[in-house]
């Protein structure tokens, strides 16, 4: 797994990501990007072999796979949420304060341009979660390689006994 997404992963992302927000959104209330997110992360750790099928079948896998995906995520946050109002939250009651008054530096932001860019955020999410999906792969990586190493010792270590004791 390469440590920069590649340019489909890019594109794709970004003509199935508002779809998958609107889907999480409606199984687990909210704005639905943690539970996209995740799944995004999933779809990039499969990415390759995800696409290798695809042609292989000629049809789209990895709208099969977010599916599966999208349900399992979304599995432990279809409960109901129970939502409790505090009472005494109007003006004039105990509990209530009244905001601070705004500095001049929140004064002055509504007078510069703004820094938010809306054509990138579909770039964004499949950066963040190539990075999520390349992290899990080098900590696997490393499972494996210590797993081999311990192994070798193991083996090493067996082997010369039995070539100790057989002398």
């Amino acid at each position: 797994m390469d440590a920069d997404p590649p340019a489909d992963f890019l594109a794709y992302v970004a003509t199935r990501l508002d779809p998958l927000r609107r889907e999480a959104a409606r199984r687990c209330g909210g704005d639905g990007t943690t539970a996209a997110a995740a799944v995004l992360a999933d779809l990039a750790g499969h990415w390759r072999r995800l696409e290798w099928k695809s042609r292989l079948h000629r049809r789209d896998v990895r709208g099969d796979y977010l599916a599966r995906r999208m349900a399992l995520r979304t599995e432990e946050c279809s409960h109901p949420v129970e939502v409790t109002v505090r009472p005494g939250a109007r003006p004039g009651a105990p509990g209530y304060r009244r905001a601070a008054p705004a500095s001049v530096a929140q004064r002055l932001a509504a007078l510069l341009p703004t820094t938010v860019r809306a054509d990138t955020g579909a770039v964004a999410d499949a950066e963040i979660a190539w990075v999520h999906a390349y992290r899990r792969h080098l900590w696997r990586h490393y499972a494996r390689l210590c797993a081999g190493g311990v192994l070798l010792v193991g083996g090493l270590v067996h082997v010369m006994s039995r070539a100790s004791g057989a002398g």
